[in-house]
């Protein structure tokens, strides 16, 4: 998987390059995002925490782990890598 770079220099747009490489890895941003707010639920319930609560945070992982597969088998600069 390839961690996307932006230059932070001056008022540069991002190029078309960085906007595909974005939309690329949305699926992975938005899985993690879903695993975030899942967790930060588990946390906030504290002693209150339900069966339920853990199930959503380990769908969530397992959706992570699904999607970052996905996209290390279709990214071509991923393969060769162990």
């Amino acid at each position: 998987m390839s961690i996307i770079h932006l230059l932070a220099v001056g008022n540069e747009d991002p190029t078309s390059a960085d906007l595909a490489a974005i939309e690329q890895e949305w699926p992975l941003i938005e899985a993690e995002l879903a695993l975030l707010d899942a967790q930060i639920a588990f946390i906030n319930a504290g002693p209150y925490a339900s069966v339920l609560d853990r199930r959503r945070v380990r769908r969530a992982e397992r959706r992570v782990l699904d999607v970052g597969r996905e996209l290390a088998d279709r990214d071509p600069e991923s393969e060769g890598v162990a």
